[in-house]
C-alpha cells in the first residue's frame, strides 16, 4: 500500500485548478511525443511485426490527448472533492491517490522514450505493466473518494490494458529486438492503406 509521499507528489495547486490539472498531462504527453520525433516513431512502428488488432499510428495522438485530458479531470475531481472532506480517511485517500497519480504519470511519460528512442521493448513492457497496475490501484483509491473521478479513469485503464497487449505482442513477435528497424513513410501515406511487415502483399490493413 502506497502512502502519501510529498516528495513524489505534484503540488496541490496542480490538482486544485481544473485547467492546470487537465492541461498538464496533455502538455507533458505532447512534449514527450514530439521529443522522440513523430516521423521516426511512425517509421519504427510500421517496420515492426504487429499482433492482431493493432491500430494505425494516426490513432495514438488523438487517443492519448483525450485520455490525458480525462486523467487530468479525474485528478481535479478527486482532489477537490476529497481534500475538502470532513472525513480524515477520505483526505488521506485523496493524498495517497495524488502520490499514485504522480507516479503513474511518470511511468506513462517514460514508456515512449524507452520503446521508440532507446528501443528497449523488455523495459518498456515492464514499465507499462507496472503503470497499468498502479493506475488500477489509483482508480480503486479515488473511487472511494469520488465515483466520477474513478469513471473518468476507466477509459485510460482500459486503453492501458490494450497498450500492454500491444507492447508485449510487438516485443514477442520481434524477438524482443527492435533496434535498427525502420520503414520509409511517404509524406502522403495513410495508415489505412499501409501494409505491415507481417502481412501478405495483397492483404489490406485492418
Amino acid at each position: 500500500m502506497t502512502s502519501y509521499i510529498p516528495s513524489l507528489t505534484l503540488p496541490g495547486q496542480v490538482f486544485a485548478q481544473p485547467a492546470l490539472a487537465i492541461l498538464l498531462p496533455v502538455a507533458l504527453g505532447t512534449a514527450v511525443g514530439f521529443s522522440v520525433r513523430p516521423t521516426d516513431t511512425q517509421r519504427t512502428y510500421l517496420a515492426l511485426k504487429q499482433p492482431p488488432y493493432r491500430p494505425p499510428p494516426q490513432v495514438f495522438g488523438p487517443m492519448w490527448t483525450i485520455l490525458y485530458g480525462l486523467m487530468g479531470y479525474s485528478a481535479y475531481r478527486a482532489w477537490t472533492t476529497g481534500i475538502n472532506s470532513f472525513n480524515p480517511n477520505t483526505i488521506e485517500l485523496t493524498k495517497q491517490g495524488a502520490t499514485l497519480y504522480t507516479i503513474q504519470l511518470g511511468l506513462n511519460l517514460i514508456w515512449m522514450p524507452l520503446f521508440f528512442q532507446l528501443k528497449r521493448p523488455i523495459e518498456a513492457t515492464a514499465d507499462i505493466v507496472l503503470l497499468t497496475s498502479v493506475t488500477g490501484y489509483l482508480t480503486y483509491i479515488w473511487g472511494q473518494v469520488d465515483e466520477v473521478a474513478a469513471w473518468a479513469m476507466a477509459p485510460y485503464l482500459v486503453w492501458l490494458g490494450f497498450a500492454t497487449y500491444l507492447s508485449a505482442g510487438v516485443g514477442y513477435l520481434n524477438n524482443w529486438d527492435i533496434a535498427h528497424k525502420e520503414r520509409d513513410v511517404p509524406p502522403t501515406a495513410k495508415g489505412g492503406g499501409t501494409e505491415y511487415v507481417n502481412e501478405a502483399p495483397d492483404k489490406k490493413s485492418l
